[in-house]
């Protein structure tokens, strides 16, 4: 089992949670919606899933990511969305296509969480300012975690070159003998 790493970005005043799942980044749709009506996330979440082109995406996106999708499920949410009558909340939505994307994690830490490319669509759906912010944001902090790697690299490279000048300079000195006769 992996372990899921967090970070959280600050997007117009709003904290934005992001966690690596599956070596991917995913980003809280709760945090998102938190931004637009602090009251009413999962009902913003819900009405998002309603759409049609909501449904459309997810399921393209799915199908290029997921090859355990269920593309006979996902008809039937296509033939629905839009209509009055349709309700859809993101648990149904994974259980029933077997989706990746969404992640929906019950609980006082939990929330709604997807694949930073549907992440972004829905913020879209939120506001287009705020998705601009959001994805700056998300870049800025992978260039933090960059930088943070490639200066671990640097170190390690460093220190194994530092490592390796001693160890070559302890057998140099105590292993191999000056003078080497005949009978060696």
């Amino acid at each position: 089992m992996t372990k899921t790493r967090k970070a959280t970005v600050n997007v117009k005043g709003t904290d934005v949670t992001v966690l690596v799942h599956r070596e991917q980044d995913y980003i809280s749709l709760t945090d998102i919606a938190r931004h637009k009506n602090t009251g009413l996330t999962d009902d913003l979440i819900r009405n998002w899933l309603r759409n049609r082109n909501t449904i459309e995406f997810l399921g393209i996106w799915e199908s290029l990511n997921n090859t355990g999708f269920k593309p006979v499920e996902f008809d039937g949410f296509r033939k629905s969305a839009g209509l009055n009558s349709f309700a859809l909340t993101p648990r149904q939505w994974i259980e029933k296509t077997g989706a990746i994307g969404i992640l929906s994690k019950p609980g006082r830490y939990g929330g709604t969480f997807a694949h930073k490319d549907i992440a972004f669509e829905f913020a879209t759906w939120i506001s287009v300012e705020f998705k601009l912010f959001l994805i700056k944001e998300f870049q800025r902090l992978k260039e933090d975690e960059n930088s943070r790697l490639s200066l671990a690299w640097n170190l390690n490279r460093t220190l194994s070159k530092l490592n390796y000048r001693i160890h070559t300079d302890a057998i140099q000195a105590h292993l191999i003998p000056h003078e080497v006769t005949p009978a060696q």
